[in-house]
């Protein structure tokens, strides 16, 4: 389930088949339709959610409404589906492996992360055998990547960042709906060394919202105190 972005996507791969997958374009729109998107899936393959033997979910930077979403989803299946292995990987890394870079290639992606700010990692794949985290999920400035030396870039940002971007390195360059994460993508690093990783403690763990919510901050703001935010107490 991939729901970071205001595209939502979901997908089920079958051993043997190709894998299926829905996708729901547009804000505000994943708490309705995630869970009818999921039963659709399933209903498309002939199969009960009881023979589901793994579930990926995309860890965050992202949404914060669309994260806990998918979050508040996976939990609720693993308690009533105890047998389900629960995994994540963060959504930096899953559009990096939605741009099918070459093997080995080393693939910096950058998403906004509003504020004048972006979110960015740096990943060196070779799917399906291995992903080498070169620099995980941090906050980052177009100036701050300066040091990198990436092979591609995947970029979803405001233009005048992208293009940026485009011209520091002058590497190919995903943008636009290509750079959108997929949860068919997702399912590429499901059990893949350095790939995702399986959720032990579901019930303590909470998505990488990466910073509060905006309407946090203003509320932080305009009261002049803190609410509790799982970025920071891990609630």
């Amino acid at each position: 389930m991939e729901t970071t972005t205001d595209r939502l996507s979901v997908a089920l791969q079958v051993a043997g088949a190709v894998p299926l997958e829905r996708r729901v374009e547009g804000a505000r729109k994943h708490a309705a339709a995630l869970l009818p998107m999921v039963g659709d899936l399933l209903a498309e393959a002939g199969i009960a959610l009881k023979e589901i033997d793994a579930l990926a979910i995309a860890d965050g930077p992202g949404s914060f409404t669309g994260l806990r979403v998918s979050a508040a989803v996976a939990k609720a299946l693993a308690r009533t589906h105890p047998a389900l292995a629960v995994w994540s990987a963060s959504t930096l890394m899953v559009r990096a492996a939605g741009a099918s870079p070459p093997h080995g290639a080393r693939v910096l992606v950058a998403t906004s992360a509003l504020r004048g700010e972006l979110y960015a990692a740096s990943y060196r794949l070779d799917l399906p055998r291995r992903v080498e985290t070169l620099s995980p999920p941090a906050l980052a400035t177009p100036e701050s990547l300066h040091g990198e030396a990436p092979d591609l870039v995947v970029a979803d940002a405001p233009e005048k960042i992208v293009d940026r971007l485009g011209d520091q390195f002058a590497v190919p360059l995903v943008r636009g709906a290509a750079s959108l994460p997929s949860a068919i993508a997702l399912l590429t690093l499901v059990d893949v060394d350095g790939g995702a990783t399986r959720i032990v403690d579901l019930d303590g763990w909470e998505p990488q919202y990466g910073r509060p919510a905006e309407a946090q901050v203003r509320w932080e703001s305009a009261h002049g105190r803190e609410l509790p935010d799982p970025t920071r107490d891990g609630r």
